[in-house]
């Protein structure tokens, strides 16, 4: 469990087209095994310390030919800001995929003090 100390919390969220490789017959559509798609995604306000993220496909498009594998998840999780990344394998064929985002944290509050 992750307890925050602060009653001054902040959620940012966001949605990215990470890729749409059908349409230029990209790596994730004519590929074959381990594949890998990155992203920086920065927050528009600065948190307190390392905020929760959470991270989900809101749209996938994937050829019905072959299995369907796809791995979604958050990683290098920092106060400013994230990788999105979204791995598949195999003979899978992936058109396109859309996340969506959710970070949860601590914000400054307007009576913190920062001491040097």
């Amino acid at each position: 469990m992750r307890r925050f100390t602060s009653h001054t919390m902040g959620i940012q969220q966001g949605s990215r087209v990470l890729f749409s490789d059908f349409a230029d017959d990209g790596v994730m559509w004519t590929g074959h095994g381990a594949r890998e798609s990155r992203h920086i995604v920065t927050f528009q306000e600065k948190f307190a310390s390392v905020p929760v993220v959470m991270v989900s496909m809101s749209m996938w498009d994937m050829d019905q030919k072959t299995n369907s594998r796809a791995d979604i998840s958050s990683e290098e999780i920092t106060s400013e800001g994230f990788h999105l990344v979204f791995k598949t394998w195999g003979d899978t064929r992936v058109a396109r995929i859309r996340a969506d985002w959710l970070a949860i944290g601590q914000l400054k509050d307007e009576d913190d003090w920062d001491l040097y």
